[in-house]
């Protein structure tokens, strides 16, 4: 006797709020914070001066995360807030034309118009805000904005980050500095878009080249800037 099984299936999208914040924030203090270390480093500064500018770049770099991801995602939840109070009266005040509404966007997506009717009034005696809110205005649980989450995983990462081109940066010899924050900075971008990409289920050549290419870009520029300025100087 065969026996059946009940299981909840787990998608990529249902990874994707903080999935996004804590790519962008290691992502970011990988590369801004080896940036800026060779930036000073190719202006021939001390030890001293390239740590102090890397653990500044980690402090202030977490911070600004942090705080840009509250922001951001605090006006997309204020957006959804919004949106869902304006369906919550419209439900309430004319619940007919909202039914409507809602059988039109199942007979645009290729149902028949009588059971577009039956699914729409079928998912409206169930929960018709849940309805509206998925169909209409494409709002899930899985999408939602959640800011503090948001913050706290991109202030994390950014440190995580961050603190791996300045531990190199503090243990090689201050003559291979450049090379060696260069490359692992490039090894670590690497690693983190293949692990983007398994946690997403994307490619993993395309998610690595995204995030080496212009990581390599940053290093390139700010390193160029750092041995004009030194010769300047």
């Amino acid at each position: 006797m065969s026996r059946l099984r009940l299981h909840t299936e787990r998608h990529a999208v249902d990874r994707i709020g903080w999935l996004r914040a804590a790519v962008l924030g290691a992502n970011d203090g990988i590369v801004s914070t080896a940036s800026l270390i060779l930036g000073v480093a190719a202006a021939e500064a001390s030890r001293g001066a390239v740590l102090t500018a890397g653990i500044a770049a980690l402090v202030g770099g977490a911070m600004s995360m942090a705080a840009g991801e509250y922001v951001s995602v605090s006006s997309q939840a204020d957006t959804e807030k919004a949106d869902t109070e304006r369906e919550k009266r419209e439900l309430h005040d004319d619940p007919e034309a909202e039914l409507k509404e809602l059988t039109g966007i199942y007979r645009a997506r290729g149902l028949e118009p009588a059971l577009a009717l039956q699914v729409a009034t079928q998912l409206t005696e169930k929960d018709p805000l849940r309805a509206h809110l998925r169909d209409e205005l494409g709002i899930s649980e899985s999408l939602t904005a959640r800011p503090v989450q948001a913050a706290f995983t991109s202030a994390a990462t950014f440190a995580v980050g961050a603190a791996l081109p300045l531990m190199v940066a503090a243990i090689v010899p201050l003559t291979s500095l450049l090379p060696a924050v260069s490359l692992s900075a490039l090894a670590f971008l690497a690693l983190l878009g293949a692990a983007g990409a398994r946690t997403g289920g994307a490619k993993l050549g395309t998610a690595i080249l995204r995030v080496t290419f212009w990581g390599a870009l940053a290093m390139a520029i700010t390193t160029l800037i750092g041995k004009l300025t030194g010769t300047v100087v």
